[in-house]
């Protein structure tokens, strides 16, 4: 019997870096599906077992696997029905940093907290898009209580400006690819600069522990030289600019795939749908 490529779910409007993706996928031997939520037409066992040390070598070509790269909306939409489990950060995982690797303050709270806010403030959802990431006059400004529940948990943090921005495709707590994609708050595409790079790895000598094995960060520069994180994000649902395709892959995979060859450690950052 001969084994099934993997398969990878796309959904059917591509970004660019999403048709980037696509194209390492079909390099490397996957099947690639592009369809709507509701004809993906994929079908997985009815009891995954976990297995604890799943074979680094089996990541590239296995037996039928199903994974996933698309935004939240489909994900949450697809993934369980696929057996597939999706990674992310915790929600307050910026919020628990050490000022030395945000220099700014962040907190996690409730929307209805925020509410109450009446100072300017860069606000956020942690994990997707609900909330749209603005710089909020004050706490008025936000969505109401009649569009988002008063219990969704935002970030809320000190407007800090970046000079530039920077994507790092983190597996198993190293950078594996990273690219630039900002400047000055506009799109700009590039390598990644050598300090963007240095400063991840004191970030995840200090807190790879408190992310899942395959993870976007992004990080970014003041004027002043100074280095933070901007935000983290899920592999299986971020672009991959310029960097290099095939590694990126690597961490969507990881990031978006069977419950039963996740890592025991992974478990704890399974995406819970809202």
């Amino acid at each position: 019997m001969t084994d099934l490529p993997r398969t990878l779910v796309l959904p059917p409007r591509l970004t660019a870096s999403a048709r980037k993706l696509r194209d390492a996928a079909v390099r490397r031997g996957l099947r690639v599906v592009e369809s709507g939520a509701a004809s993906v037409g994929l079908s997985v066992p009815e009891s995954p077992k976990p297995n604890p040390k799943p074979n680094p070598a089996h990541t590239r070509q296995g037996e039928g696997a199903v994974h996933l790269h698309a935004g939240p909306s489909f994900a949450d939409a697809v993934a369980p029905a696929l057996g597939i489990a999706l990674l992310e950060a915790p929600a307050d995982w910026l919020a628990r940093l050490p000022y030395t690797f945000t220099r700014r303050e962040i907190r996690a709270m409730p929307i209805g907290e925020a509410h109450r806010l009446r100072r300017p403030a860069f606000i956020k959802s942690p994990n997707d898009k609900s909330i749209p990431a603005l710089v909020y006059a004050d706490g008025s400004r936000l969505p109401g209580p009649d569009a988002v529940d008063p219990r969704t948990v935002v970030l809320v943090s000190d407007v800090l400006a970046f000079t530039a921005e920077y994507r790092l495709h983190v597996l198993d707590g190293a950078v594996h690819t990273a690219s630039q994609y900002a400047s000055g708050g506009r799109l700009r595409l590039g390598p990644a600069a050598p300090g963007a790079l240095a400063f991840a790895r004191d970030l995840l000598a200090a807190a790879a522990a408190t992310l899942p094995s395959a993870i976007v960060v992004d990080v970014g520069v003041d004027d002043e030289g100074r280095w933070a994180v901007v935000e983290a994000n899920a592999a299986w649902g971020s672009g991959c600019y310029d960097a290099d395709p095939d590694r990126a892959l690597d961490t969507v995979l990881r990031s978006a795939g069977p419950v039963g060859e996740l890592a025991p450690p992974d478990h704890d950052f399974i995406r819970r749908r809202p």
